[in-house]
């Protein structure tokens, strides 16, 4: 494993050993199709020093990372400039991860990264639903003439699962052909703009396979500016504190997960990354809490 990653400070509370942590967090430094304001790649290197500013303890969730064995693996050393190159070696970087038995938790990086990363989980697991926190759809079907852009992801990952499977939260940007594939097609469920209806869909998939991706995009630029793409009208923090108290109380089934798209040179007052690390904080939390009960 670890010849494919780079050697980088580890984050806070998650300096365990590899082989007796049950889930393994590593960046995935991408932007190549970046078609606004690139810069994701900078987001785990920027946000381990951050970390450190936080507490290991969640108030909210009651649980403290001390108490779980997490491992920083470090960031998947990439082929920057070629694309496909770069897919197959998060593909096989997660896989490497799924293989041994424990859950990954990649940092992005654009929102492509999460393509290759859910599909070493599906490969496992089959039976598995999506759920999106976004800003935009990325249902495109190309763009930039490119099948594999951040704006297709979403769509690349329903090639693969189809109707039933992909639930869209915080959407409130994109074509009106990508809305009407969702919202009158019914390819996908979308929530637009706001989250309120989690809790229902997570009750409805108790029990089942999940891949959880969250382009912190979703949050509004107020309080997170530093993204490519920002959108206003989005969601607050206090709002997405919601999103963990239900995911704590589920009884879903965590297989795989990613946060992406924090490009951190664009807030210069470091908030965005407080904040991406705070996200981070809690779902590592999450996770760890499920596959140790």
């Amino acid at each position: 494993m670890k010849n494919k990653f780079y050697n980088t400070p580890t984050f806070m509370s998650m300096e365990d050993d590899y082989n007796e942590s049950k889930l393994i967090v590593f960046g995935a430094g991408f932007d190549g199709t970046t078609s606004n304001r690139p810069g994701t790649r900078f987001a785990s290197s920027s946000m381990r020093p951050e970390f450190y500013g936080l507490e290991t303890y969640s108030p909210i969730l009651d649980l403290d990372m001390d108490d779980y064995k997490i491992c920083d693996i470090g960031d998947l050393e990439l082929s920057i400039g070629n694309t496909d190159k770069v897919l197959d070696e998060i593909y096989k970087g997660t896989k490497a991860i799924v293989d041994d038995g424990k859950v990954p938790f990649m940092i992005g990086g654009e929102h492509l990264v999460t393509l290759p990363s859910f599909k070493a989980v599906y490969e496992k697991y089959k039976d598995i639903y999506v759920l999106h926190f976004d800003a935009h759809t990325d249902l495109r079907d190309e763009y930039n003439n490119n099948k594999n852009s951040h704006a297709t992801v979403i769509k690349r990952i329903w090639d693969i699962v189809g109707d039933e499977k992909i639930f869209q939260f915080g959407i409130r940007s994109g074509t009106k052909k990508e809305f009407d594939f969702a919202l009158k097609e019914k390819h996908t469920y979308m929530e637009t703009h706001t989250i309120n209806t989690f809790l229902e869909i997570v009750k409805s998939l108790e029990g089942k396979n999940i891949y959880l991706t969250i382009d912190l995009d979703v949050l509004d630029p107020s309080i997170f500016p530093g993204t490519g793409t920002p959108e206003p009208g989005g969601i607050s923090y206090k709002e997405f504190e919601e999103v963990f108290k239900v995911l704590k109380n589920s009884n879903i089934n965590l297989v795989g997960l990613d946060i992406v798209e924090l490009s951190p040179d664009y807030d210069n007052t470091n908030v965005s990354t407080v904040v991406a690390c705070k996200i981070l904080r809690e779902l590592a939390l999450i996770v760890s809490d499920k596959i140790n009960r």
